[in-house]
Formats: structure tokens, C-alpha cells, sequence
């Protein structure tokens, strides 16, 4: 995730497999599983209704899935944060996520302001 992406459907694509990947690398415990399950699908919900939202059919609904998409984003830090005190081993890869998913946040924060129904 080193090149910064400027289409934001492929920037939360690449944060849901960089998440993924990261996952792959933990080790197999039960907190790592539980909480990655998590993180999986809140990362992987971003982009989904990023997309969602693209294809609304109302300003209104727009925003609403921006706002989930900002929620999901949100969530995935939360997720991150977790395990990076559970892995510190992992701590700058898992800090360069956090540093995403709080990036992707803040555009959909900064949208949603432009927008607001």
C-alpha cells in the first residue's frame, strides 16, 4: 500500500486485500481469528458500499452509504488497533493499516460535509 490510490472504489479495494493479507501473516489464535472475522468484514464493507453509493439512486441515499462506509471504516481502525496491542510484532504493518483506514475516514467525512441532505 505504499503508492497512494486517487479512485477511491480501487483505494478501499486495496485496503480490504491489504487487511486480508495482514491477516494471513497472524498468528492462528483464537482472539487473532475472532477479532481478523471482524476486520474482514468491516473492511470489506467500505468499498462495498462505496460502490452502493455510487450507484444510488437519491442524494439521500448516497450519503447514507457513505456514512456506513465511514462507520465500516471506522470500525476496521478499531479492529487494527486490537490487534496491533495483541501483536506488536506486526506493529509497523498494522500502523500503516490504522494510517489508511483513518484516511479513508476522513474522505468520507469530508464527502459527506459536501453533501449533507
Amino acid at each position: 500500500m505504499s503508492e497512494k490510490k486517487y479512485d477511491l472504489e480501487d483505494r478501499t479495494l486495496e485496503f480490504a486485500i491489504a487487511c486480508r493479507i495482514y491477516i494471513g501473516k497472524l498468528p492462528k489464535s483464537i482472539s487473532n481469528i475472532e477479532d481478523s472475522k471482524q476486520l474482514v468484514r468491516a473492511s470489506g464493507s467500505i468499498g462495498a458500499n462505496y460502490i452502493e453509493a455510487n450507484e444510488s439512486l437519491s442524494k439521500k441515499d448516497f450519503v447514507f452509504r457513505l456514512k456506513i462506509s465511514r462507520k465500516e471504516s471506522k470500525e476496521a481502525v478499531y479492529w487494527l488497533n486490537i490487534l496491533n496491542r495483541i501483536n506488536p510484532e506486526f506493529k509497523s504493518e498494522t500502523e500503516q493499516l490504522i494510517k489508511e483506514g483513518k484516511e479513508l475516514k476522513l474522505i468520507f467525512s469530508s464527502i459527506i460535509e459536501k453533501y449533507k441532505v
